[in-house]
């Protein structure tokens, strides 16, 4: 079957700034940048455009992509590599599959293949053949360089006989931690044979494809918290300083948005018994997008002789989400997740005992990944707090006082600051694990990016 040339201009489609990157015959190609940069997107067109050439001469050609996460590959790389195959209007020509993600070309078989790290580490045993390239996105989420050297060998050996080298793509937002091990391996390869290292951010964009909409958004995040904006959309590796958070960002509220009403209700847990405390926060999402801490259940067995048991917590925890989410000042809004931590099972199977309802235990992440979504949302400044929440008259509950109190006492460790893994102080933070909890959780809902 002989391919109708594609119609495309490339020079419409990628910017002069990542002209060294489509032209690069360089082995090693590590892309950085902060969001809005287009890297990917230069990367998916990339791919297509190199298997192109092998598809004209009726040859199957494969592509490998690799994501840290396998339930994050749908809505990233598997529609990136479709949005470019519509881009050289060649979609129709291919067949997409989800178990397992595929991308298959009808006559020739090539083939895009999608990987979560569990899956690839299985690749050693499973010849694919024919590869002409490989792409890891969003690189900074893999553990460390051994993970990708581990890889590339058995890539390497399964090279397309007409490719002269497998080409190798690695694209990645910067840690805001400059002794994070992605950061120092990237400057350590500047200047290296076989290696290209790129950088970009939006403002590298002179084609138009950052929208007002997003500069609004954008110069929004540049006023509200400018460390986090030249961390976020400048790819710069800020550094973390001792706070954790800019708490000029958690917006008091005297009384609700009159013309804001709540749509939502979200209920996220950090859990403690006979050392530590336990804390349960009430959280809304509006209709506008604003999430609101509405009222915080709080516990702590810190001196009392006779500590509570997961029994006694299951119901005031039941007790409190049956008062808070029954309020007439939401009357209507659904409870859409309760979040727990994950290590925790005496309360969670308490709680289901008691009540027959699920707490999901939360998909945690590297501590300073979740408080990366926290400042997410800090920093659009779409994070608030009822002073004074609407009364229950339940003991333990009504005041987002120690909430606040908690985040301001929230503080890296000075000590691992200078290292790839940097530590929060693990006092007091009892509210801080929750709210994180809440919002890896909820990710999606609250417009965070994954």
């Amino acid at each position: 079957m002989k391919m109708s040339k594609p119609t495309i201009d490339i020079q419409k489609e990628i910017n002069p700034h990542f002209k060294r990157v489509w032209k690069t015959k360089e082995p090693y190609n590590i892309l950085k940048g902060g969001r809005n940069s287009f890297k990917s997107s230069v990367i998916a067109l990339l791919l297509v455009y190199m298997m192109l050439w092998y598809l004209r001469k009726g040859e199957k050609a494969n592509v490998v992509v690799i994501r840290k996460v396998a339930n994050t590959i749908r809505d990233s790389v598997y529609l990136k590599i479709q949005w470019a195959l519509g881009k050289f209007d060649i979609f129709n020509q291919f067949k997409c599959t989800v178990a397992p993600f595929k991308i298959v070309h009808k006559a020739t078989g090539s083939t895009f293949y999608f990987y979560g790290q569990d899956d690839f580490r299985k690749l050693k045993s499973n010849d694919i053949g024919h590869i002409i390239a490989v792409w890891f996105e969003e690189a900074a989420e893999f553990d460390n360089v051994e993970d990708f050297d581990q890889s590339k060998v058995t890539f390497m050996r399964q090279k397309h006989p007409l490719a002269d080298i497998v080409r190798f793509f690695w694209s990645y937002n910067p840690p805001r931690n400059p002794y994070s091990w992605i950061n120092e391996w990237a400057d350590s390869m500047v200047g290296e044979d076989n290696y290209l290292v790129h950088s970009s951010s939006y403002m590298d964009d002179e084609l138009g494809f950052v929208t007002d909409q997003m500069l609004q958004d954008i110069n929004r995040i540049k006023q509200n918290d400018y460390e986090y904006y030249r961390y976020l959309y400048l790819g710069e590796p800020v550094g973390l300083g001792t706070n954790v958070y800019n708490m000029n960002l958690f917006k008091k509220l005297d009384e609700l948005p009159s013309d804001d009403r709540i749509i939502a209700i979200y209920y996220s847990m950090d859990t403690g018994h006979s050392v530590s405390a336990t804390s349960c926060g009430c959280y809304g999402l509006t209709a506008k997008g604003k999430v609101i801490r509405l009222n915080s259940y709080y516990y702590s067995p810190a001196g009392q002789v006779r500590k509570k048991a997961p029994s006694e917590l299951s119901k005031d925890i039941h007790e409190f989400i049956t008062a808070t989410s029954t309020c007439e000042h939401w009357k209507g809004a659904r409870i859409q997740k309760r979040t727990i931590d994950s290590a925790e099972a005496a309360l969670r199977n308490q709680y289901f005992k008691d009540y027959g309802q699920h707490w999901h235990p939360v998909a945690k992440k590297k501590k300073i990944d979740m408080i990366d979504l926290v400042h997410d949302l800090l920093a659009q400044g779409r994070f608030y707090y009822l002073k004074k929440p609407f009364s229950t008259g339940l003991k333990h509950a009504d005041s987002n006082d120690i909430f606040i109190e908690e985040h301001k006492k929230y503080q890296f460790d000075e000590k691992t600051l200078n290292s790839e893994d940097p530590r929060v102080i693990k006092e007091s933070d009892h509210t801080c694990d929750e709210f994180q909890y809440l919002c890896t959780a909820n990710a999606r809902d609250f417009r965070l990016k994954i």
